[in-house]
């Protein structure tokens, strides 16, 4: 491991505690003595995701994460949590110890997720996987929203004006 101090390429591991995602080191360069730390993870079998044109790609969790911080961008969410949804699906992609696996299940997994997490990002993301035609289908996502639940769930930003209090924007009767 290079030091990111001096550049030499070698280090004394000090520590090494398991995390969620797999090893902490601690480690010291023996020239410049100072420390630092690297994570390693578990590299699982290769995973391939089947497109909807039926080409096959290689699963890269950076794309995934890509998408998540587009659908999230300026969201007032906590540190971490889409690094946590990226690992969260991720793992459960490996746990499913398939080879390959349809977008559409990925899709799925992302929208289960960011409709815990997030609304707003849920229907951003909803808007681009599910290829919205008209104004009338966003409706009915947002109305699956607001009727699928009762109130709104801890750590969430109200979808709509009329949930804080606001009066009912849409012109229907509360409870619709």
């Amino acid at each position: 491991m290079n030091c990111p101090y001096c550049g030499h390429t070698d280090s004394r591991v000090i520590d090494s505690r398991e995390v969620s995602e797999g090893i902490r080191r601690r480690r010291e360069c023996p020239v410049c003595k100072k420390r630092f730390t690297t994570y390693e993870r578990h590299q699982p079998a290769s995973l391939f995701v089947i497109k909807k044109d039926k080409r096959r790609e290689e699963f890269s969790r950076e794309k995934l994460a890509g998408g998540l911080h587009k659908a999230c961008e300026k969201r007032p969410l906590p540190t971490g949590a889409i690094d946590k949804v990226v690992s969260d699906i991720e793992a459960e992609l490996y746990g499913l110890g398939k080879s390959e696996v349809p977008t559409s299940v990925i899709g799925d997994l992302v929208m289960s997720h960011l409709r815990r997490l997030d609304y707003i990002a849920y229907i951003r993301f909803a808007s681009v996987y599910r290829d919205f035609a008209d104004i009338s289908d966003l409706a009915r996502e947002v109305d699956t929203l607001l009727t699928g639940r009762g109130e709104v769930a801890p750590g969430q930003l109200p979808l709509l004006p009329a949930e804080a209090g606001g009066g009912n924007k849409r012109g229907r009767r509360p409870g619709r």
